[in-house]
């Protein structure tokens, strides 16, 4: 028996918490996993996980051993990465998952300088506006937004977006610009709102100016819960989007948007790079964490 690798298969198994997701993530049958996780039980005399046709539990006795063996598979990473070569030179896979404008307009113009400084690091893109379960999919780090609402994770603030709301000069000239932002809550303007890509429901166009603030979530024609179909829909003359200053500006310079309510943009936008606090932070993770961070913050400075 490999014991290493059945030790690795059953705590997969525990974090993805089914042996599919954990087969994929090793790039391993799933008839492999099942079995290497079986011969670890047989070897060990004790039954770690329970299993059903529906799902799959940890014992106490696994869960006892899943937090003791986790802990030497970390050490075993940490002797790896101590060495010079890869110190020096890092190399492996990195999964990062991001929302679609972020990855389009800021990492995968960015991401030749940083495969040129590191072309050992192999990096898979998940690409959306949902979120994702870190653990259960094996992701090393995702980039996200917003107030974070899962003090489980560790989380590094990497920049801040600015925000703008504009419409296409056809939407201009059909309904004229809004003036305050309860125009956009009357049968005279249009908007095209932001919906959750988890949950569905509106996520609200936000208004600041001398201490005074508002959030619209007008009644809209149109609602789309991914971010570059929603600023197309903008440049479509659909109606009015609120959306970050780094998706619009090329549009803004060209006249393909104008920029409405100025004077009433909110706070800027925080973007933080998450990973889980029990996941080793290895060499490559770390560069891509300094690169992102010095790259977004010079390409959202201005």
């Amino acid at each position: 028996m490999d014991q290493l690798l059945a030790i690795r298969a059953f705590a997969r198994v525990v974090e993805a918490g089914n042996f599919t997701k954990a087969a994929d993530s090793l790039q391993l049958p799933k008839a492999t996993v099942s079995k290497l996780v079986q011969t670890l039980e047989t070897h060990l005399g004790v039954q770690l996980l329970q299993r059903t046709t529906r799902r799959v539990t940890v014992t106490p006795d696994g869960a006892t051993y899943y937090e003791k063996s986790a802990r030497v598979i970390k050490e075993l990473e940490d002797i790896d990465g101590s060495f010079s070569a890869a110190q020096s030179r890092p190399r492996g896979h990195l999964r990062v998952d991001l929302g679609s404008s972020v990855a389009d307009r800021l990492l995968i113009p960015a991401l030749p300088d940083f495969l040129a400084r590191y072309p050992d690091i192999r990096i898979d893109l998940g690409v959306s506006d949902r979120h994702v379960d870190l653990i259960g999919d094996n992701i090393d780090c995702v980039i996200r937004g917003g107030v974070l609402t899962d003090p489980g994770l560790v989380a590094r603030t990497i920049a801040h977006a600015r925000w703008i709301t504009c419409a296409s000069p056809h939407y201009i000239d059909r309904y004229g610009v809004p003036r305050h932002p309860e125009d956009l809550d009357t049968p005279a303007h249009r908007v095209v709102n932001y919906l959750s890509a988890r949950t569905g429901r509106i996520l609200p166009m936000r208004f600041e100016k001398n201490g005074r603030r508002f959030e619209i979530a007008a009644r809209h024609v149109v609602g789309i819960n991914e971010s570059n179909t929603h600023f197309a829909a903008g440049l479509a003359g659909l109606g009015v989007i609120q959306t970050f200053a780094f998706v619009a500006r090329d549009a803004v310079a060209r006249g393909e948007l104008r920029e409405v309510l100025s004077t009433w943009r909110p706070k800027p936008y925080p973007l933080h790079l998450v990973y889980p606090p029990n996941r080793h932070v290895s060499n490559r993770l770390r560069v891509f964490i300094d690169w992102v961070a010095e790259r977004f913050e010079s390409q959202l400075s201005g």
